[in-house]
């Protein structure tokens, strides 16, 4: 589970999920990380095999960030676990309704 551990890594697979990103796009999608921790996160999910880092030879320097088949597989199973958490507060009536809060 050392693949998915801390705050932002499932953020930075919803991010992801919807298309290729650079850098600067991922932080603007993700207000209040750092860029030390993007940076640091997006290393651990590139050396696991989750995320696939492009590097372009151009000027300005173009890096590009994607899931890669394993990332997509991880994302669908993460979805599924959080249907599964969000039927079974329901389930134990943990789900305030309007007006409960």
């Amino acid at each position: 589970m050392d693949v998915v551990d801390g705050k932002w890594k499932a953020l930075i697979l919803w991010a992801l999920d919807e298309r290729l990103r650079r850098f600067g796009e991922l932080r603007r999608s993700l207000p209040g990380i750092s860029e030390k921790v993007l940076t640091q996160q997006l290393r651990e999910l590139e050396a696991d095999g989750i995320v696939r880092r492009t590097v372009f030879e151009q000027t300005p320097p173009r890096v590009e960030y994607e899931l890669t088949d394993a990332g997509v597989a991880l994302y669908a199973a993460l979805g599924a676990l959080g249907e599964w958490g969000a039927r079974r507060m329901r389930e134990l009536d943990l789900v305030p309704t309007h007006g409960e809060e």
